[in-house]
């Protein structure tokens, strides 16, 4: 068997001190996570971003900076995600558009709340993303090189 990462995108959004996430069933259990999801064949990450975000949120999203790119192993499956999460400014629901039906609802939730029920997250990933962000790790996005 050949080892194939999956590649994700995420996008880590704050507005007064709360961060946009999105509640989901994982595997009969409800959990939080960034807006995020898997990238396409033949998609770019920012695109990748921009076009989950909006699925999973109603919201679109204008990416401004990398926020990171993270390896995590998920010990129960095995499987490898490499994360690349991005921030930026997001706008206001946009009237009829419709949302995942994987997505329960869309919440605020300022970090303290979201450390203080780890089970809570679907991966370690959305805590850390977090974390980074409020330490201002912030990159261009130009590193982010597609290549036809």
């Amino acid at each position: 068997m050949v080892w194939t990462p999956r590649v994700t995108v995420a996008a880590v959004v704050e507005r007064n001190g709360r961060f946009l996430l999105v509640e989901e069933l994982e595997q009969g259990r409800s959990v939080y996570n960034q807006p995020a999801g898997h990238l396409e064949e033949d998609e770019d990450l920012i695109a990748a971003a921009i076009r989950e975000t909006l699925e999973e949120t109603g919201r679109r999203l204008t990416p401004r900076a990398l926020v990171g790119i993270y390896r995590w192993k998920h010990a129960p499956t095995g499987l490898t995600f490499i994360r690349v999460a991005v921030t930026g400014d997001i706008s206001e629901p946009i009237p009829g558009q419709v949302r995942d039906p994987d997505i329960l609802d869309t919440h605020w939730i300022d970090r303290d709340a979201l450390a203080a029920h780890p089970d809570k997250l679907r991966t370690p990933l959305v805590l850390r993303c977090i974390d980074d962000y409020l330490n201002d790790r912030r990159y261009p996005l130009d590193l982010l090189v597609d290549m036809p």
